[in-house]
């Protein structure tokens, strides 16, 4: 399982890159839970990580506008990101949601081929008006896009353990990788979230706040110790497996 960190600029994503982060994936939290940062800073923040370490960024909460957010997602690729992030937010019918993704998919790989891009949706989907979370990997599957992922839009203290039982958590992971899609997971995770994580088969475990000082997602700053302490985290789960197997 992969630990994808969520850093606000350059100094954050040097912490997450010296504490073993895999994923370095640029936002912009007072825009939002998926809120989108500046070209700029995401371009700096991939020329300084190594090529052994993905980037990824995230285009914002999304409106049902596919042509403005093709454009952004073309943009976001030409700045040599290997994911982009779209946010689900403003979609009533899974039919919109699949035409934006198409979209953005055919706008980001037409720029770069081997781009990654990644349908987000949200386990607290009924307190913004969200589409179903349940229904990504199919959202995702039909847009011929690349990961699904959950996570939760408002950050108030409760997690995606709040919204989704271990079992819908499941199905959604079991469903995507049917689907021949990665399944991400995400939404105010805390450190002992991992082990279950890893134990439903989440591709990518996606955090911020656990890997900032006094857990604070906005005002706290991400440090590459947290980072270590969630990386040793997997790799326990991940030890623990294999023993239980042999």
């Amino acid at each position: 399982m992969k630990l994808l960190i969520s850093p606000l600029n350059e100094k954050e994503a040097s912490e997450a890159i010296a504490g073993g982060a895999d994923i370095i994936d640029v936002k912009n939290p007072q825009e939002g839970a998926l809120g989108a940062n500046f070209p700029w800073v995401i371009k700096r923040i991939k020329e300084i990580t190594p090529k052994n370490i993905k980037v990824s960024c995230t285009l914002g909460e999304i409106p049902n506008l596919p042509g403005s957010i093709s454009l952004a997602a073309l943009g976001a690729a030409s700045l040599g990101v290997d994911y982009i992030k779209v946010g689900l937010y403003g979609f009533k019918t899974l039919e919109e949601a699949v035409f934006l993704l198409q979209n953005v998919n055919k706008a980001a790989k037409e720029c770069n081929s081997k781009i990654k891009v990644v349908a987000t949706g949200y386990a607290d989907a009924e307190r913004i008006g969200a589409l179903d979370p349940m229904l990504i990997p199919e959202i995702a599957s039909k847009a011929q896009v690349d990961l699904a992922m959950i996570d939760t839009a408002v950050k108030d203290g409760k997690n995606l353990f709040n919204f989704l039982t271990v079992k819908q958590l499941e199905k959604f992971v079991d469903e995507a990788h049917k689907l021949g899609l990665e399944a991400a997971l995400a939404g105010s995770l805390r450190k002992q979230d991992l082990p279950l994580l890893y134990g439903l088969g989440a591709d990518v475990a996606g955090l911020r706040g656990a890997a900032c000082t006094n857990s604070d997602r906005v005002s706290g700053q991400i440090t590459r110790k947290l980072v270590q302490e969630l990386v040793e985290t997997i790799k326990q789960a991940e030890n623990q497996a294999k023993t239980k197997r042999a």
